[in-house]
């Protein structure tokens, strides 16, 4: 006799609301909705609550969070719950509202590698009064822009191109003239590091090549005690089975004619 088993899928049962709380909660709130007494079904969503902050700890972290336990239960209800809640009951369309548009800024950059802070910074310098201040800031300027050239095109500008650029970027408001004390440095804090990481590397190799050179030598020097050892043994050996052979023969030697008189 075959018998059937009725087995229930999950493409098969009601979609969850929030799938963290577990597919027994939604249970429990579609029973506590099904309660026909207000008091009854108030009561077991205090109890509904209590056990979502359990199974939810984390949310004790978050401000007013028993607030956002209401909530969350009203939505797995499909908002058709009827208790008595101590905070405002939401709707659809507060909980789902989708968040303003935010504005990005789209103005142009000409030099996209010198940064859009630049152009305020020109902006700044064209407002302060001829003299030595001024010419301060301009080389301070002329050399961020140098630098930053270098660390994003791998290439240095000459001060006659970055002077270029400052007038082109301030609409011709910064003109430096020859006799002025410009000058535009580059940061080499990059190639001293690269040095001092070459010869801590160099140094490091050199380390590792003397030891095992020094290894080497001492495996060697072991090989050649092994051996003298070894060789000492045999010599040994030979001295002692010549010298006990030769006991043996003058002793069989002297046997046959003490026989041979007798």
């Amino acid at each position: 006799m075959n018998e059937t088993i009725d087995v229930e899928y999950n493409t098969q049962r009601e979609h969850m609301m929030i799938s963290e709380y577990g597919r027994n909660i939604q249970k429990m709130v579609a029973f506590a909705m099904a309660e026909p007494s207000r008091d009854r079904r108030t009561m077991l969503a205090n109890a509904l609550i209590s056990l979502m902050g359990s199974l939810n700890p984390q949310l004790r972290d978050v401000a007013d969070y028993k607030h956002k336990l209401w909530d969350h239960l009203f939505i797995i209800s499909d908002f058709k719950l009827d208790v008595d809640c101590p905070y405002p009951l939401p709707t659809i369309e507060s909980v789902f509202r989708k968040p303003d548009l935010l504005n990005y800024p789209q103005s142009r950059i000409r030099f996209r590698f010198y940064g859009k802070n630049i152009v305020k910074m020109i902006e700044a310098a064209t407002q302060l009064e001829d003299g030595s201040m001024k010419t301060t800031f301009i080389n301070l300027i002329g050399s961020f822009m140098k630098n930053a050239c270098k660390n994003w095109n791998a290439e240095t500008l000459s001060d006659e191109e970055i002077l270029a650029h400052l007038e082109m970027l301030s609409e011709g408001k910064i003109r430096v003239e020859d006799n002025e004390n410009v000058e535009f440095r580059t940061a080499n804090f990059n190639t001293n590091s690269n040095n001092r990481n070459n010869r801590n590397f160099k140094n490091r190799n050199n380390n590792n090549n003397s030891n095992s050179n020094t290894n080497n030598n001492n495996t060697n020097n072991n090989r050649h005690r092994s051996n003298n050892n070894n060789n000492n043994n045999n010599g040994g050996q030979n001295r002692n089975g010549g010298s006990g052979q030769n006991r043996n023969f003058r002793n069989n030697t002297n046997n046959n004619n003490n026989k041979n008189r007798g």
